[in-house]
C-alpha cells in the first residue's frame, strides 16, 4: 500500500507552484489530475503504435486495435457489466447522454413523460428538453429539500405509465449528494420506464456495479477518473442497445452499404461511427488500472476523512454557509459567504495557489432553488491532504477579510 506522499508523487502537476505558492488543487469535480502512467501511455501510443483501428491488416493497426479493445473489457469488469459489447466508447458523459436522447427520438411520442431531478447538470437537462420539444413529451422534475436530498415520495407520485425514461445523477456535482440509485431505478422499472444514470461524479469515489444497480444506461467521462479528456463510456443493456437505432452514421458502424440500403453493424460498433479517440481510450484503460491499484477501500477512507474535517473547519468560518448537507454525500463542499461574491473569493484564493471552482457549476436551476447566484466549490480527491484543507481554510479567512 502506497503512502499519501507516494500517491501524490504519481501526479506530476501536484508538485508545481501557482502564483509562487504550492498548488492546492481542489477542483476535482471539474476534472481530476492525471498520473504519470496515464500520460506515458498516451505518449507511447503516438510514439510507437499510432494507427487507425479495426480496419487494418498491418501490424501497427492490429496492435492499436488490441490495445483499444482491451480497454473495453477493462471497463466492462470495472462496472461489472454482463458483456463487453455493452460498453460503448463516447466523447464523454455529455456525448453519452446525447447519444441516448437522439436514439430515443423514434420511440418517444406526444404525451409521454421523461423524469429528471432538480439537481441535474445541464448535460442531463438540455438533451431531454430538446427531445421533449421535438416529440411533444413532457419533462418532469423530482424536487429536493433544503439539505439537497431528493423527495422520493414526490417521485412516487409523479411517475406513471406514461413515464418512458428516468434520467438522474448518481452523485451531484454541486452538492455532493449521493442519490438512492437502486431505489429510483426499482420504482422506474415498476412502471416499465428506462433508466439512465449520470455517473460522471460517481466513478472516482467508489466501486460501482451496473448489474446490481439494474440501470438500463450508465454514462461517465474518463477525465473525471484520472484519464484524458475527450473520451467517455456509455453502458447499455444488450437487448436495449440492440432495439434502438444508432446515433451517427459512418465508418465502422455498418455491415453493408449500398446506395439503396445500409445494414448496421453489431454491438458495440453500431454506436461507434468514425475514427475514435484511440489514445484517449488507451489512457482511460491505464487510469482504470491505476485506480484499482490504489483501491477503493483506501480512496473511500481518505475521502471520508477529508470531507468530515473540511466540513468541520469550514463551518467555523463566520458567515460561511454550506449548500448541500445531505446525510449521504461525497467529498464535495459548496458554500456561500455573507456579503462576498463567489467569483471574488475564488480569484483571491487562486493568488494563494488554491484552485476551487466558482459559479453555478452547470446547475443553474439548482442555484435558483437555493436563491443564490452560485457557490464556491471545493471538491476533493484521494490525493488531497488534511494539510491542504488547512491551507484552504486559512486562505478563505484571508480572502474574506479583504473582501468585507
Amino acid at each position: 500500500m502506497k503512502t499519501i506522499n507516494q500517491i501524490r508523487a504519481d501526479f506530476p502537476i501536484l508538485s508545481r507552484e501557482v502564483n509562487g505558492k504550492p498548488l492546492v488543487y481542489l477542483d476535482n469535480g471539474a476534472t481530476t489530475q492525471k498520473p504519470q502512467v496515464v500520460i506515458d501511455a498516451i505518449n507511447l501510443y503516438y510514439e510507437n503504435e499510432n494507427s487507425n483501428i479495426h480496419r487494418g491488416v498491418h501490424t501497427l493497426s492490429q496492435e492499436a486495435t488490441d490495445a483499444y479493445e482491451q480497454v473495453r473489457v477493462k471497463v466492462q469488469r470495472f462496472l461489472n457489466a454482463k458483456h463487453s459489447h455493452e460498453i460503448i466508447f463516447t466523447s464523454g458523459t455529455t456525448g453519452g447522454i446525447n447519444m441516448i436522447a437522439s436514439s430515443l427520438r423514434t420511440s418517444i411520442k406526444s404525451g409521454d413523460e421523461i423524469i429528471i431531478t432538480a439537481m441535474e447538470h445541464h448535460s442531463n437537462i438540455v438533451p431531454w428538453q430538446m427531445l421533449c420539444e421535438e416529440t411533444g413529451a413532457k419533462l418532469k422534475v423530482i424536487p429536493i429539500n433544503k439539505k439537497g436530498e431528493l423527495l422520493i415520495d414526490e417521485y412516487k407520485k409523479m411517475i406513471s405509465s406514461n413515464t418512458k425514461l428516468v434520467a438522474f445523477t448518481h452523485t451531484s456535482n454541486s452538492l455532493g449528494t449521493i442519490n438512492p440509485t437502486e431505489e429510483i431505478i426499482k420504482i422506474a422499472h415498476e412502471f416499465e420506464a428506462l433508466t439512465l444514470v449520470d455517473g460522471a461524479q460517481a466513478v472516482t469515489h467508489g466501486k460501482l456495479d451496473v448489474q446490481e444497480m439494474d440501470c438500463d444506461f450508465f454514462v461517465f467521462s474518463a477525465h473525471k477518473l484520472f484519464g484524458p479528456t475527450g473520451v467517455g463510456i456509455l453502458y447499455g443493456k444488450e437487448e436495449i442497445l440492440n432495439s434502438i437505432p444508432p446515433y451517427q452514421g459512418g465508418g465502422d458502424m455498418i455491415k453493408t452499404v449500398t446506395f439503396e440500403k445500409t445494414t448496421y453493424n453489431e454491438l458495440p460498433h453500431k454506436f461507434e461511427a468514425g475514427t475514435p479517440n484511440i489514445a484517449g481510450g488507451i489512457g482511460l484503460g491505464v487510469a482504470v488500472d491505476y485506480v484499482q491499484s490504489v483501491g477503493f477501500e483506501f480512496i473511500e477512507k481518505q475521502e471520508k476523512e477529508l470531507l468530515e474535517y473540511a466540513t468541520q473547519e469550514l463551518n467555523k468560518i463566520e458567515g460561511l454557509k454550506i449548500i448541500g448537507e445531505a446525510k449521504n454525500k461525497t467529498c464535495v463542499i459548496s458554500f456561500v459567504v455573507d456579503g462576498v461574491h463567489p467569483f471574488d473569493l475564488g480569484t483571491i484564493v487562486d493568488k494563494l495557489g488554491i484552485a476551487v471552482r466558482t459559479g453555478h457549476h452547470c446547475t443553474q436551476p439548482l442555484m435558483d432553488f437555493f436563491q443564490i447566484p452560485g457557490t464556491t466549490r471545493a471538491s476533493f480527491s484521494f490525493y488531497n491532504t488534511i494539510e491542504e484543507v488547512d491551507v484552504l481554510v486559512k486562505g478563505l479567512k484571508r480572502a474574506i477579510g479583504m473582501l468585507r
